[in-house]
This record gives structure tokens, C-alpha cells and sequence, in this order.
């Protein structure tokens, strides 16, 4: 099993206690979730179909500001899963370090994959792969320097799965051309990762080919009912992305107080360096709150934002020194 955030079983196991007793933040899912509605039952007990797809499709084309191609899918992560079968193998180089599973599942599809630490170094791939803006370290671009990079690979996939507060940084308005695929997910701004719902955008073939690979009923009924709600809100995603923003910074003061220096971030997570990673989880675990440290780093530490005040002051009470 791949190290991933979220992993609150394994927490308790290590440091005790239920889970219900953990304060997750040590993913970038959204802890005040969108308000939903009640559903219609119809999302439960008919099969999925075409015109609560086009509904939802409707919806998400006006979050996006795109009328390119696009297929719904279980979460961004199935399509990770779905593009290394577009095309043969070949060479795939991803600019990291970033989230572990395109390089798995390019991998498991025989690509030869190689991490690269400059966007320029990803010129001259069948398949450039790039997290915009990066996870974890909120890492970001000129879409002017994305946009040059298509012409020198075979194709482009930008993983916009942090884009939604964003959206100047977003390629998803021009996703139609040939060889470039945008991925969104729906889960993590919305703080409904539950629902499995994520979209991939690109050429009118590839979508077509990745709907063929996906096969009929990718997307669950409430998932389609869902997005198509929230993402139809465009107040609340303004009024969100506004508090995140003016959030981010408060959680660096309390980090600051440990002595972590900010390393990156992005509107729903922020990077510190520490002195030493695991300690600086453990010291959070004694208090019932997981974070993400790094296989790769034993300096860094992800934390998510808190999802209210009774969650700010938990944190609050945690990040202090051992000995100040």
C-alpha cells in the first residue's frame, strides 16, 4: 500500500485511541464541506443515466469555464488509473515530488517513468505529468509556460486536483486541443471525497476513448446529483475560497510557535519544515490530531486547514513547544 494521507486506522493503531477521537488533518480535503441538500431518491434506486450525467456536465463546464470534452469518473483517481492505456508505453517523465500514484499506475502499465525537478525537464516525453498547483508543496506556473510544454511531448496531463480557488492558473478552458488532458476533482474543494467524483478533460478522442475504457455507469447516481448541486453554487465556492485564503495564514502563525518554517502550500494545506518530521507528527498524535510526513523527506510536514473553531482550538492547544 502506497503512503497516502487519510490513513486514520493506522494512526490509532500507533497512538491510540478510536478513530472518532482523531482530527484528520493530514489530507487536502475541505473540513467544512459543502452544505448538501437531501438528494432525490431517484439518485439511490434507478440506475445512473445519460441526462443526470449531461446535467451534472452542464454544471461542471460552468465551474471550469470550459466547453472542452470531458468524462466524469470516479475521482480523479480513476483517471490516473485509465490515461497510461491511452497510448503504448513509452517514457513518461513527472515533475516532483508529487502525489505517488501517477507514477504507479504509469508503472503498472510498463511506462518508464522518471521524476524530474524543473518543468523544462519534462520536455521531450511521450507523457509529461505535472500537479498544478503541486501537492504537496503548492509548487505553480505561468499556464503561458504550460501551454508552450504541449507542443514539446507527446502528450500533456495536468492534474488540477488543488485548481478550484484558482481558476487564472486553470488549463481546463482550452482542454479541447489534442494532446493535453486536464484532470479535476471534485472531492477535495467540495469536502465530499467520499462521493468519488472527478472529471478528466481533454480532446473529443481521448474522452471518447477513456468513456469506452471507463464502460457504462462510472459515476454513481448520488455522485452525478451531487456535483451537479454544488457545483452549480457559485457563491459558496467564492465565499470558500475566500476563507481559505485568509486561513492559510493563521495556521502559519500557529506553526510558527514550533519553530516550522513554510515550505509551500496551497488554499487547502500547508507545508512546514522542521527539524524532524516524525517527531513533529508524534508531538501532534499525542493530541489526537494526524498530519503527512514524507517517505521521501524527514523534514517535512503537511497539515490540512481545521474546519471550525472547535477544530482551530484543538490545533491551537497542540501547537505549542514541549518545553517553551
Amino acid at each position: 500500500m502506497r503512503d497516502h494521507g487519510g490513513n486514520l486506522d493506522s494512526a490509532a493503531a500507533l497512538f491510540g485511541g478510536a478513530v472518532a477521537d482523531w482530527l484528520d488533518l493530514s489530507t487536502g480535503i475541505n473540513r467544512v464541506p459543502y452544505p448538501m441538500p437531501p438528494l432525490p431518491p431517484r439518485a439511490l434506486t434507478a440506475l445512473p443515466d445519460a441526462a443526470a450525467e449531461a446535467r451534472l456536465l452542464a454544471s461542471a463546464r460552468i465551474a471550469y469555464r470550459t466547453e472542452a470534452p470531458m468524462l466524469p469518473l470516479a475521482g480523479a483517481q480513476a483517471a490516473i488509473q485509465l490515461v497510461p492505456r491511452l497510448a503504448p508505453a513509452g517514457r513518461a517523465r513527472i515533475l516532483g515530488p508529487t502525489y505517488n500514484e501517477h507514477a504507479a499506475s504509469l508503472r503498472a502499465s510498463g511506462w518508464q517513468v522518471e521524476e524530474v525537478g524543473d518543468l523544462e525537464a519534462l520536455a521531450g516525453a511521450d507523457l509529461a505529468v505535472l500537479v498544478h498547483p503541486n501537492n504537496p508543496d503548492g509548487r505553480r506556473h505561468a499556464p503561458h509556460s504550460l501551454r508552450a510544454l504541449l507542443h514539446r511531448v507527446g502528450r500533456l496531463l495536468v492534474d488540477e486536483s488543488f485548481a478550484d480557488p484558482l481558476p487564472e492558473l486553470s488549463l481546463a478552458p482550452e482542454a479541447g486541443v489534442p494532446g493535453l488532458l486536464v484532470l479535476r476533482s471534485f472531492g477535495k474543494f467540495y469536502g465530499l471525497a467520499g462521493l468519488r467524483l472527478g472529471f478528466v478533460l481533454g480532446s473529443a478522442l481521448d474522452v471518447a476513448a477513456l468513456a469506452r475504457m471507463a464502460g457504462p455507469w462510472a459515476v454513481s447516481g448520488p455522485a452525478l446529483a451531487a456535483g451537479e448541486v454544488a457545483l452549480s453554487d457559485r457563491d459558496w465556492a467564492r465565499a470558500t475560497t475566500g476563507r481559505l485564503a485568509a486561513e492559510g495564514p493563521r495556521l502559519d502563525a500557529l506553526a510558527a510557535r514550533m519553530g516550522w518554517r513554510l515550505a509551500g502550500g496551497a488554499h487547502l494545506f500547508r507545508l512546514y519544515e522542521t527539524e524532524d518530521a516524525r517527531t513533529a507528527q508524534e508531538h501532534l498524535a499525542r493530541a489526537r490530531i494526524w498530519s503527512r510526513i514524507f517517505p521521501w523527506s524527514d523534514r517535512l510536514i503537511r497539515l490540512g486547514l481545521p474546519g471550525g473553531e472547535a477544530e482551530w482550538a484543538r490545533l491551537n492547544a497542540a501547537l505549542r513547544p514541549a518545553n517553551p
